[in-house]
């Protein structure tokens, strides 16, 4: 009899539990969408950030949650509560205090960010008081919508759209490659002329709409010749597609190279010779467009590049360690660091954080490009969110985009395309410790004689766009278009 009513009184306490749980109902307006939504639903908080989905994913303090719904109606609401997807605590376990709050409904229509993508519902910043009492409950109404953006063309910056059959094919509706393209400034001056061409790849969350708002960029020197500059973004929705080939955002390096390009030559004068420059994501790309398009591009310049071996990534041995949180004393892996020492964001809170918000973001972006496929149709994760620990067979599959182990494993058969073509540069501290995986590629090169130049600068990731550095830069391009140039030459 004492059993069974212990386990009445259980039941009615866990009853009481979920009926007082933390709830938030959200509901969109039939102004922002006048149709049912299918797709999930993400909530922001925040103390500090007056606008939280501006929140920096795994920096920043943010709150967040994640449900996924079907065929809701304008007007109709939803609940966010303890079943919902969780960052860092549920709903009811939210330290008490005032937040500012934000919904967004994501309808994944090929923008990035979640926040940022256009045609997204999202709802105004506003101020809650979350007090002790959780049976309160907070309504949140979507009734903005992200609007697409524009790019501003002027007489010397224009955009260029490239109709992808490869990637509309692979993504099963229309699909497009753009960019920025910066003609010199004597492009009109001499109709006769054909000029060199860099393709900048920007790194990730950089957007090549920028570009239309610089109406005053000076006009980029090769030696004596001008340039034409194309200014690559490679955003996608599951993040920055790094203009790799890979089973979750496509053929993008193809695409690139068999529809972008030849439609960029079609439409300008350029004379044959491709250059590539990049920072960051854009700095990896390179190297990849580099090493698997050696006979497109006749050198590439990558600056502080994502990890280009995968033995050090964030310091983490994704081939023999076991957990992407922990060292082997139980210390936590930074994930972003001040002067490459004092870490200011660690791994743990960034995977954590990413899943809840799925798409878009670093880590994913990693997992986008790197990972197969799951049977779920979303890229196979890396590691475990809760615990982290490393998932092997993924990180198996990641080896084809390792970069070090692509060109030692190749390279004699890459030595005659490649030999002398690619420079890689980073500072001594970059704040994701980049510096350390560019030193393993550093000896790997060496140890098979590989003609690839390397140049350490002082100071962090934000701060290796000094003049000299861009000198430095814009001299090894410049060397081997003069080599280009003698060659053609002889060849005609």
């Amino acid at each position: 009899m004492f059993k069974k009513i212990t386990i009445i009184l259980s039941f009615s306490f866990f009853v009481s539990l979920s009926c007082f749980a933390q709830q938030f109902q959200l509901a969109y307006s039939s102004a922002s969408l006048n149709r049912p939504f299918s797709g999930k639903v993400f909530l922001y908080l925040s103390k500090n950030n007056t606008e939280p989905v501006t929140a920096s994913i795994g920096i920043e303090p943010l709150t967040c949650f994640a449900v996924e719904v079907k065929g809701v109606k304008p007007g109709e609401s939803i609940v966010i509560d303890d079943k919902a997807l969780s960052y860092p605590v549920a709903p009811s376990d939210i330290e008490r205090g005032e937040y500012y709050i934000q919904a967004v409904w994501d309808l994944n229509l090929g923008g990035r960010s979640i926040p940022g993508s256009p045609g997204n519902l999202f709802s105004k910043p506003q101020k809650i008081l979350i007090g002790k009492n959780r049976a309160q409950s907070f309504t949140i109404l979507a009734d903005q919508v992200v609007p697409e953006q524009e790019f501003t063309e002027s007489e010397f910056i224009k955009e260029i759209k490239a109709p992808s059959k490869l990637l509309s094919d692979f993504h099963h509706q229309q699909f497009s490659l753009n960019a920025a393209v910066q003609l010199p400034l004597e492009y009109y001056e001499n109709p006769e002329k054909k000029f060199p061409v860099v393709f900048v790849v920007f790194g990730y969350g950089a957007d090549y709409h920028n570009i239309g708002r610089n109406v005053g960029m000076k006009s980029v020197l090769l030696g004596a010749d001008q340039v034409i500059r194309v200014f690559l973004d490679g955003n996608c929705s599951l993040g920055h597609s790094a203009y790799a080939n890979s089973e979750n955002n496509g053929p993008w390096g193809d695409a690139l190279t068999q529809e972008l390009i030849p439609l960029l030559e079609q439409k300008y004068r350029c004379n044959g010779a491709r250059m590539l420059m990049g920072h960051s994501s854009g700095g990896w790309s390179v190297l990849w467009l580099q090493t698997h398009y050696p006979k497109v591009f006749l050198a590439s310049a990558s600056s502080s590049p994502d990890y280009v071996d995968f033995r050090s990534f964030a310091k983490v041995d994704l081939y023999k360690d076991s957990n992407l949180y922990y060292n082997k004393k139980g210390q936590v892996y930074p994930g972003g660091t001040v002067a490459g020492r004092f870490p200011f964001s660690y791994l743990k809170e960034m995977y954590r954080v990413e899943n809840v918000i799925s798409r878009g973001e670093q880590q994913r972006s990693f997992e986008a490009v790197f990972s197969k496929k799951g049977k779920d149709g979303l890229p196979e994760l890396i590691c475990d969110a809760k615990t982290g620990d490393i998932n092997h067979l993924t990180a198996e599959s990641w080896k084809k985009y390792d970069i070090s182990l692509y060109l030692r494993t190749n390279w004699k058969e890459l030595k005659n395309d490649l030999d002398g073509k690619i420079r890689v540069s980073v500072g001594n501290d970059d704040n994701f410790l980049l510096n350390y995986p560019v030193k393993l590629l550093e000896k790997e090169m060496k140890a098979i004689n590989a003609s690839v130049t390397f140049q350490y600068y002082p100071g962090d990731h934000f701060t290796v766009s000094t003049k000299e550095y861009l000198a430095d830069t814009f001299g090894f391009l410049e060397g081997k278009y003069k080599d280009w140039l003698l060659k053609n030459k002889a060849n005609r």
